[in-house]
């Protein structure tokens, strides 16, 4: 992540453990998607009941390039799931929550299922337009996708060379209007 991982207790104590098993699950994200660049998670004990146990919600907010996507969770009817509700449950619940929201905008995003870290290896696709008379093109992914990539990104090689389904390698980066890809070097002709 490109901004240390924020926990915030409120009406509760911090617990070194909690903050442990907090950070175990962030790392987990961390790994599903490689493009997590924040994530805040902030426990809240809701009400102070010394016969039933306290009702604690669990709030995850990570930060993705260009977005952010919130989790907001206390435990479903805690009363009837759990004799006594527990701060580590609403934790664990909240946790497969966002897990689930980072694979549906993954999903929805068309990214492949490897891992992309800050020093992984280009990927790997084809150009599939260059816009006559202008200074950019399109690339298709891996994925079926297509990404924009300008003249300035070509990094080895001339852009005027370039001819529609030439192999290349790219980075893919998040611009203005969406990912693009960046850092493109041709890659070897049939």
């Amino acid at each position: 992540m490109e901004r240390p991982l924020e926990i915030a207790f409120h009406n509760m104590s911090s617990s070194a453990s909690l903050e442990a098993e907090i950070r175990e699950h962030v790392e987990k994200l961390e790994t599903r998607y490689g493009r997590l660049t924040a994530c805040r998670v902030s426990v809240e004990a809701l009400h102070r009941q010394h016969r039933t146990g306290n009702i604690f919600e669990v709030h995850v907010t990570m930060s993705v390039p260009g977005r952010e996507l919130a989790i907001s969770r206390e435990p479903h009817r805690p009363r009837e799931h759990y004799a006594h509700p527990d701060v580590r449950v609403s934790v664990r619940e909240a946790f497969r929550a966002a897990e689930r929201q980072l694979q549906a905008f993954k999903a929805k995003r068309g990214q492949p299922e490897k891992v992309v870290g800050a020093n992984a290896a280009a990927l790997a696709g084809q150009v599939a337009q260059i816009e006559p008379g202008r200074d950019h093109g399109f690339i298709l992914t891996n994925t079926g996708s297509q990404l924009y990539f300008h003249r300035d990104s070509v990094t080895d090689g001339r852009f005027e060379e370039l001819q529609v389904g030439d192999p290349v390698h790219y980075v893919e980066e998040e611009g203005d209007a969406g990912p693009t890809a960046a850092k493109v070097r041709i890659g070897r002709r049939g």
